[in-house]
């Protein structure tokens, strides 16, 4: 005990020593358990530091949620390295960005995604080492000289052999920039346990005493079966994975959302709680059960269901609770350059919330005024969100952009403060307004408008662009793009989407074409997106 450390790999041995036998992990039929996870997981890292992989050196992760995903990340850890989570989502400029920004030394992705890591190695300087999943397609790997995911755990010894850690090592989670291109988030692994990995019980408000606790409370309770839908790129499932290794837990994972998969695994796996990123999944699940031949399935061991990251509206909130009287129902608040900011249990008849999702705060969160002063309960001010305590060092590599979140307050106390404003009612519970930014949520993604703007106006019959979010039954929002023609020219939706294609991903690209005369911008040319928000939402040309 003595030499355990609020070190995420410090914490999943210290699980594995307790919870050998148990089953960790399920997806895509594959299985481990907590002993076979150590094992492939020690057999990756000796290889990685027989190829020059050592303490801060940053490995990529490139691939579906699978198995693979998972043993990679316990590897990493082990040897004091850094993963780095990759949107499959991205094309090659973006993953050229994302490549380049993140110092690479090494990289294991899926097979399937070689032809994009061909266009880029010329990014990857510092790249000496990586190690391809086979997924069963046959994808042209020459060239890259990668090493195959199994020859390099039959290469490595499954022996726990590796030098004491420490609380300081590193976690990055790349996220969304305001410009459209990811920033990682710099944390401490002991300050994002706190924040993220359950050192803090949401619901006591407590911090844990020390860093076998979490290991003695599933002793003496039990072990518990998981779900997240959302992909292991993504900081939620990342925590889903982890937090619940430290409590001897069974995780499910599925390599792509599949709403009729995912009721047929809660049924096959017995599973107690789902997480997904609010309506983008949630409609399509209630949508599912009225399959006539998914209606014998046992899904009584389900009692949990839990968002993050997206909207979930009240009419789907509300049909969930109707058809599962007794499920407990959770919407969580936070961000990667936070950790968790607060959460509420969603009672029936209450579900719709005024003015956005109102939340109890958890421990270090507050809303902050102008002058960076906390704002008091039942006040009037609307502040921004933040929080102090156990948060990031940094964006790695942007200085600018750190001064800019990670502030420190008159009285000496240090805050991230990632951009929501909020407000603070009589009780405490803090209601979430928005960004003060213009970004988008659609599905629990966030989307750019500057990124998309870039796109759009690089097509030959744009002259002038602004991207705005519109509202989406499904996804919460879908983007719309306001466009100004060359003279004489009248682009296409489809045109405009054949176009962005080539430049973002697809979830990003515009669903909606608006052309107007002139794109009305401010004195400093900065846009006016509350204009093109009225102009968007009056007309609708879709796809």
């Amino acid at each position: 005990m003595n030499d355990l450390h609020y070190n995420l790999a410090d914490l999943f041995e210290h699980a594995v020593d307790h919870f050998a036998d148990r089953e960790y992990l399920v997806c895509e039929g594959q299985r481990r358990t907590y002993a076979e996870m150590e094992e492939r997981a020690n057999r990756l890292a000796h290889h990685l530091a027989a190829n020059g992989v050592g303490e801060g050196d940053h490995v990529g992760i490139y691939a579906y949620n699978s198995v693979e995903w998972v043993e990679t990340l316990w590897a990493v850890f082990k040897l004091r390295a850094v993963w780095v989570n990759i949107n499959y989502r991205y094309v090659e400029e973006e993953l050229a960005y994302l490549f380049e920004n993140a110092d690479l030394k090494a990289l294991v992705f899926q097979r399937e995604f070689a032809p994009r890591v061909r266009g880029v190695l010329d990014r990857l300087p510092l790249l000496t080492h990586s190690v391809v999943i086979d997924d069963g397609s046959d994808t042209d790997i020459s060239k890259l000289g990668s090493v195959d995911y199994e020859a390099a755990l039959a290469d490595g010894s499954p022996e726990r052999e590796f030098a004491p850690r420490s609380g300081d090592d590193r976690y990055i989670l790349y996220t969304g920039g305001t410009t459209g291109m990811p920033k990682g988030v710099v944390w401490r692994q002991e300050d994002v346990f706190f924040a993220l990995g359950g050192g803090i019980d949401p619901v006591t408000n407590t911090r844990i005493g020390h860093p076998g606790e979490l290991v003695e409370q599933a002793l003496a309770g039990g072990p518990s079966t998981m779900f997240p839908l959302a992909p292991l790129m993504h900081g939620a499932t990342q925590w889903g994975v982890m937090s619940g290794a430290f409590r001897g837990n069974k995780t499910v994972l599925i390599a792509k959302f599949d709403p009729r998969t995912v009721w047929e695994l809660i049924a096959e796996e017995q599973v107690n709680a789902v997480m997904i990123t609010g309506d983008a999944m949630a409609r399509p699940l209630l949508e599912a059960l009225d399959d006539p031949d998914l209606k014998d399935l046992d899904l009584s061991s389900w009692f949990s269901l839990g968002s993050t990251a997206a909207l979930f509206s009240a009419s789907v909130k509300d049909q969930f609770i109707e058809r599962f009287p007794n499920l407990v129902v959770a919407e969580a608040v936070g961000a990667s350059e936070s950790g968790s900011n607060g959460y509420s249990l969603v009672q029936k008849g209450k579900t719709a919330m005024k003015g956005g999702p109102t939340v109890t705060p958890i421990m270090d969160t507050v809303v902050l005024d102008d002058n960076l002063q906390v704002v008091p309960a039942g006040s009037d001010v609307i502040g921004k969100l933040a929080r102090k305590g156990n948060i990031p060092l940094e964006y790695y590599k942007d200085p600018v952009k750190s001064a800019e979140t990670f502030v420190t307050a008159p009285d000496g106390t240090r805050y991230s403060i990632p951009g929501d404003f909020a407000t603070v009612g009589a009780d405490g519970a803090i209601t979430i307004l928005g960004r003060g930014s213009v970004s988008i949520n659609s599905g629990g993604e966030k989307i750019y408008p500057e990124e998309i703007e870039g796109a759009v106006k690089a097509h030959p019959e744009v002259y002038d662009c602004t991207v705005v979010g519109v509202p989406d039954d499904r996804f919460g929002q879908r983007v719309a793009a306001v466009v100004q023609p060359r003279d004489g020219a009248a682009p296409t939706l489809e045109s405009i989407q054949e176009h962005c294609r080539t430049m973002i991903a697809g979830y990003k690209v515009p669903r909606e074409l608006h052309l107007v005369d002139t794109i009305q911008r401010s004195p400093s040319g900065k846009p006016d997106y509350r204009w093109a928000t009225q102009i968007a939402t009056a007309t609708s040309t879709s796809a």
